[in-house]
C-alpha cells in the first residue's frame, strides 16, 4: 500500500477530498485506486438512511469521512491516525510544512506517532486562541477532550478532567501534553461555531476550489433539484446559484438536452421487454384512456444504469460523441451518472395529464408539441436516490427531487425525496382520487408490483442493466458486506401513478422515481 499524501487546504479540502463533494464522486475516486485504499467501510442507518449521516472510513489510511443524508456531501474529514498518511500545508511564498514527517522507508516503524501540540502551535498552523474542553458524557469516567481550533481545522488532545483548569492558556495546558488523537477539517471559523450548522450549511461550490479547477473543461453546474409539476413538466434546479431550466416530457429534444446539461456520460439502448405482457392485457380489455398510467411503464425505472461495460453500452468521449452526432434510430437513455438522473430519449408521445389541482395561471410553459414520427424528444426521466444498502447504490449521484403540486412551503408541507413513501402515496391517492370512478378502481391501479433485482427472470436483473456487477457481485470493493445480502435488500416494489414510478425499498424510502 502507498502512503496518502495530500496537502491540507484548511476549511475546504485534504487533497482531493473537498467538502461539498458528492458521496458518488468521492467513492468513484477511492475505487479507482485499490492500493493506495484497499478498504473502504460504509456506515449509515439502517431505518433512516436519508436524514442521518453517512460514514465512510478508510482504515489502512486512518481517515474517516462524514456526509449528510439528503444531498450526501461531504461535511467532514478526519484523520484518526497520523502515522498512516502524510499531510502538509504549502502557504503562499513559504516553504511546504509537514504535519508529520512521512517515513523514510518502505516500512512504517520509523514513522513518528504523531504532531505535538508544541510543532502544531510553532511550526504548522501557528498561534490561535484558547479551545474547548469537552467532558466525557456521563462525567463517570474523568477523561475528556480539548479541542483547539483554527479557521477550517481542529485538533483534539486527550485531557483528563483532573488536570484541566479553566484559568490556564492554551500553551500552560497541552505544552506537556500527549499528541493529538484527531485532526478535523471543516467549514467554519472554530469547531464551536461550525458543529451548529455542521449538516444544513451550503457549502461553496467545488468548481470554485482552485487546486481542482486548474486545467478541468468548463462543465456546466450539478442539478440539485428537480421539481415535478406533473403534465410532463420538470424544472431543473442547478446547485449554487438561482437559474433553472425546463425539461418538458414529449417535446424537450436531445439537442437541448445536451446544451442544457453537456454530453451523457453513456447512451443506453433501450431493449428490455419482458413485461410486454402487461401492455397487452391492457389493449386487449379496453382502450386505454389518455394519460392512463399502463404497467409496462414500470419497467423503465430499470432501464437506466450501467456503470462498467456491457454489450450495447457505449462509454467514452468518442462513443458518446458519434452517437450524439450521428442519428439515433431506436429508443434510449442519456445516462447522467454524476448528475444523478437518466432521460429517455424516444419518439413523440402524449405526456402525462397535469394534475387535478393545478391552475391554468400557474406559470408552467406550456408544450410546444409536435407529432412527428421520427422527431426524437425526451419522454421519460428517471432521478436516482442512491440510498445506502439499495442493490443499485453508488451507480448514479443522489439527486433530489420534489412534487411541485403536492407541496405548500407556507404551511410546512414539502413532498420531496426525503419524504417516507406511505406519506408520498397517501398524498398522490387524495390528489387524484377525483380521475378514478371509485376508491377501490383507484386502489387497484395504485398496487405495487415486487421486483426482484437479483433472480435472473426479472426484468431488474439482465445483464445489460446490472453492466459487471455479476462479475464479482460486490458493488463497492471493501464494502459489499455491508449491505444487506439478503432476498430483501434486492427486492424492492414500484408503485404507479399518473405520470410517475416509485421505486420504494422496504423501510419506506424512495430508491428511484421515474416521470413520464
Amino acid at each position: 500500500m502507498s502512503l496518502f499524501s495530500a496537502q491540507l487546504h484548511p476549511g475546504r479540502a485534504l487533497g482531493f477530498l473537498v467538502l461539498g463533494a458528492s458521496l458518488h464522486d468521492i467513492l468513484t475516486r477511492l475505487k479507482a485506486e485499490p492500493v493506495r485504499f484497499p478498504k473502504l467501510d460504509l456506515a449509515y442507518s439502517p431505518t433512516d438512511p436519508l436524514k442521518e449521516p453517512v460514514v465512510l472510513s478508510l482504515p489502512a489510511n486512518g481517515i474517516r469521512m462524514r456526509f449528510d443524508g439528503a444531498e450526501q456531501r461531504l461535511r467532514l474529514v478526519e484523520i484518526l491516525d497520523f502515522t498512516k498518511n502524510h499531510i502538509y500545508l504549502k502557504p503562499a511564498n513559504d516553504k511546504e510544512r509537514d504535519l508529520v514527517r512521512p517515513p523514510t522507508t518502505d516500512s512504517l516503524q520509523d514513522a513518528t506517532p504523531g504532531p505535538t501540540f508544541r510543532h502544531i502551535y510553532q511550526r504548522f498552523l501557528g498561534p490561535t486562541y484558547d479551545g474547548e474542553y469537552i467532558a466525557d458524557g456521563d462525567g463517570r469516567t474523568g477523561s475528556g477532550v480539548y479541542v483547539l481550533s483554527y479557521p477550517g481545522v481542529a485538533f483534539t488532545f486527550p485531557v483528563r478532567k483532573a488536570d484541566y483548569d479553566a484559568s490556564k492558556d492554551v500553551v500552560s495546558l497541552l505544552s506537556s501534553s500527549a499528541l493529538p488523537s484527531a485532526m478535523s477539517i471543516f467549514s467554519g471559523d472554530s469547531w464551536a461555531q461550525a458543529r451548529d450548522t455542521l449538516w444544513t450549511e451550503v457549502l461553496p461550490s467545488i468548481k470554485t476550489f482552485a487546486p481542482l479547477a486548474k486545467g478541468k473543461d468548463v462543465c456546466p453546474d450539478e442539478v440539485s433539484l428537480i421539481k415535478i409539476h406533473g403534465g410532463g413538466k420538470l424544472q431543473l434546479f442547478r446547485k449554487w446559484t438561482n437559474s433553472s431550466f425546463w425539461i418538458s416530457l414529449g417535446d424537450t429534444t436531445p439537442q437541448q438536452i445536451v446544451a442544457e446539461l453537456g454530453p451523457p456520460d453513456a447512451i443506453f439502448p433501450k431493449s428490455d421487454s419482458r413485461m410486454y405482457v402487461h401492455k397487452i392485457r391492457t389493449v386487449s380489455s379496453s382502450v386505454p384512456r389518455p394519460n392512463e398510467l399502463k404497467r409496462d411503464d414500470l419497467t423503465d425505472t430499470d432501464q437506466s444504469s450501467t456503470h462498467t461495460g456491457s454489450e450495447g453500452y457505449h462509454s467514452g468521449d468518442e462513443a458518446v460523441e458519434d452517437e450524439l452526432v450521428a442519428p439515433v434510430s431506436a429508443e434510449c437513455f442519456y445516462n447522467y451518472f454524476y448528475l444523478g438522473f437518466d432521460v429517455l430519449v424516444s419518439t413523440p408521445t402524449d405526456p402525462s395529464r397535469p394534475p387535478p389541482s393545478q391552475k391554468p395561471d400557474s406559470g408552467i410553459p406550456e408544450t410546444q408539441f409536435k407529432s412527428s414520427a421520427d422527431r426524437l424528444v425526451a419522454t421519460k426521466l428517471i432521478v436516482h436516490g442512491n440510498v445506502p444498502g439499495s442493490y443499485p447504490f453508488n451507480r448514479h449521484r443522489r439527486c433530489r427531487w420534489e412534487i411541485a403540486y403536492l407541496s405548500n412551503p407556507r404551511a410546512g408541507v414539502v413532498i420531496n425525496s426525503e419524504t417516507p413513501f406511505p406519506e408520498v402515496e397517501d398524498a398522490l391517492r387524495e390528489e387524484w382520487k377525483s380521475i378514478y370512478p371509485s376508491e377501490e378502481e383507484a386502489r387497484k391501479k395504485q398496487r405495487g408490483m415486487v421486483l426482484n433485482r437479483d433472480w435472473g427472470d426479472s426484468p431488474g436483473s439482465s445483464c445489460e442493466l446490472l453492466g459487471g456487477w455479476e462479475e464479482n457481485g460486490d458493488p463497492v470493493p471493501g464494502v459489499g458486506k455491508k449491505f444487506d445480502g439478503t432476498a430483501d435488500s434486492r427486492t424492492t416494489t414500484l408503485y404507479g401513478f399518473p405520470g410517475l414510478v416509485f421505486e420504494v425499498l422496504k423501510k419506506g424510502s424512495v430508491s428511484s422515481v421515474t416521470a413520464f
